[in-house]
C-alpha cells in the first residue's frame, strides 16, 4: 500500500497524533481556516462538524491530492500571508507544522487578524531544541517515537520539510506570548508544541 492510497484512520506520524488536540480544540466551530493544509487529513476530519472548511497551502502537489479526496472542502493554492480573505473571516484557524515554514509574528499576526472574535486559534508547531537545556524533552521524544512506531506505521507526508526550525522553543513562547496575549502554549512529546488561543469578545 503506497503512501498517499493509505486510508486516514491507518496513517501516523508525528502531526497526525496531535489532530485531536486540534480538533478538541476547535470543537464544533462553523468555518474553519487550515493553514499550510497539505492533501487535506485535518481538513477532512475538522469537515466533520464544521460546515466549511478551508485548506491553503503553496504546495501544488499537495492541493491537487486534496482536491482528489473530498469535493465539498475548499482548497486553494496560495500563499497564506498574501490572500486576500475579509478580516474576521473564520471560526477557528488551525495549523500544524507549518509556522515554522514563514515569518512567525507575521502569520501569528494574520491569523489573528482573520479570526472572529470569540473564535479559537489552535496551532501545532515544531521548534529547535537547544542543548543541553532540551535534552530531557529531546530524549523522551525518541522513546515515544519508538514505542508508536512498534505499534503504528509512519506515513510519510507529501509536503515540503523546513529543518532545522529557525526558532527555538522558548523562542516560540516568547512569540505567542506577545503576539496572542493569554494563549496557552505546551511543550509535547514528539517533538512539537501546541499554541491554543481564543480571540477576545
Amino acid at each position: 500500500m503506497s503512501r498517499m492510497t493509505a486510508p486516514d484512520e491507518q496513517r501516523w506520524n508525528g502531526n497526525i497524533h496531535y489532530h485531536n488536540l486540534i480538533a478538541e480544540a476547535v470543537g464544533e466551530a462553523d468555518s474553519v481556516l487550515d493553514v499550510g493544509c497539505g492533501e487535506g487529513m485535518l481538513a477532512r476530519r475538522l469537515r466533520r462538524s464544521a460546515s466549511q472548511v478551508t485548506g491553503i497551502d503553496l504546495h501544488e502537489d499537495s492541493i491537487e491530492l486534496a482536491r482528489a479526496q473530498s469535493g465539498d472542502i475548499t482548497y486553494l493554492v496560495a500563499d497564506f500571508l498574501g490572500y486576500p480573505f475579509p478580516s474576521k473571516s473564520f471560526d477557528a484557524i488551525v495549523s500544524v507544522a507549518t509556522l515554522h515554514h514563514m515569518d512567525a509574528v507575521t502569520a501569528l499576526t494574520r491569523m489573528a487578524e482573520l479570526l472572529r472574535p470569540g473564535g479559537t486559534l489552535a496551532i501545532v508547531g515544531l521548534a529547535r531544541d537547544v542543548f543541553p537545556r532540551d535534552l530531557a524533552y529531546s530524549l523522551a521524544g525518541v522513546v515515544a517515537y519508538r514505542y508508536h512506531r512498534i505499534r503504528k506505521r509512519d506515513w510519510l507526508h507529501p509536503s515540503p520539510i523546513v529543518w532545522p526550525p529557525p526558532v527555538t522553543n522558548r523562542e516560540m513562547r516568547r512569540i505567542a506570548e506577545q503576539v496572542l496575549p493569554g494563549a496557552r502554549f505546551r511543550r509535547h512529546l514528539l517533538w512539537r508544541y501546541s499554541i491554543v488561543w481564543t480571540k477576545p469578545v
